[in-house]
């Protein structure tokens, strides 16, 4: 560095040793240096999305991701598959963030409730306390307002545990999505390895990487892929 301070291969390299070490932030530091010297190395974009995907910041990781995919184009530089299962596996944590963050809101949401009609119960009792010689009457308003506050719970609980269980009814099977874009499947086709990809998904992969399987390396043409039964019923052939 004290040589050449803008070859940016001594920056992804020593980007790279930090990536190893797991110290994020000197990753994106030692990124931020070389694209400042070229703002599309390839690399450079790369790491910084391993990174901030590790930091939990996953918007800025799929830009990153992205960019180095064009990039990567652009250059005609071969990655193989890897800037692409670095963007689905963000993607997909991303996800599984945003569903537990909900489900985190949802259930402080509800101890709130259930703490606020708890709370509205005391005050009750307490402003519609009869004469203090008239205990039975007293007794009987308590008892009344426990009732009626505990339906009122017994309700609230009942909408959150219907809103969890549509939760999981709209959690798509793994296996109706494909295992590269982690979407929905449209029109699945089955490798001779036995995995099914979304048809458009596994053309790109072989255009891009060569005729192997994306999951286990195996050989895969296009030609000795099999469509699946289409939703509409019937079988799409492979031109």
């Amino acid at each position: 560095l004290l040589k050449n301070d803008k070859v940016t291969t001594i920056y992804t390299n020593r980007a790279l040793c930090y990536l190893k070490l797991e110290l994020w932030d000197r990753v994106l530091k030692d990124c931020k240096l070389a694209l400042e010297i070229d703002k599309m190395m390839t690399k450079a974009h790369f790491f910084m999305g391993q990174a901030l995907t590790e930091m939990a910041r996953y918007d800025e990781a799929i830009t990153c991701y992205t960019i180095a995919i064009e990039s990567a184009k652009m250059k005609k530089e071969h990655f193989g598959d890897d800037l692409h299962m670095a963007l689905r596996k963000t993607k997909k944590k991303k996800l599984q963030s945003e569903e537990e963050k909900r489900m985190s809101e949802e259930i402080e949401l509800q101890t709130l409730l259930n703490r606020l009609i708890i709370e509205d119960l005391e005050r009750r009792k307490k402003s519609q306390a009869p004469p203090e010689d008239d205990v039975v009457e007293c007794d009987q308003q308590n008892q009344d307002l426990e009732h009626t506050y505990t339906k009122h719970l017994e309700t609230l609980n009942q909408m959150f545990a219907e809103l969890d269980d549509r939760r999981k009814q709209r959690d798509v099977p793994d296996y109706l999505c494909g295992k590269i874009s982690f979407e929905i499947m449209k029109e699945p086709v089955i490798t001779p390895s036995g995995v099914t990809y979304e048809r458009s998904d596994l053309e790109e992969h072989l255009q891009r990487v060569g005729h192997f399987d994306p999951l286990n390396s195996g050989c895969s043409q296009e030609r000795e892929t099999h469509s699946q039964p289409s939703h509409e019923g019937g079988d799409r052939g492979l031109p």
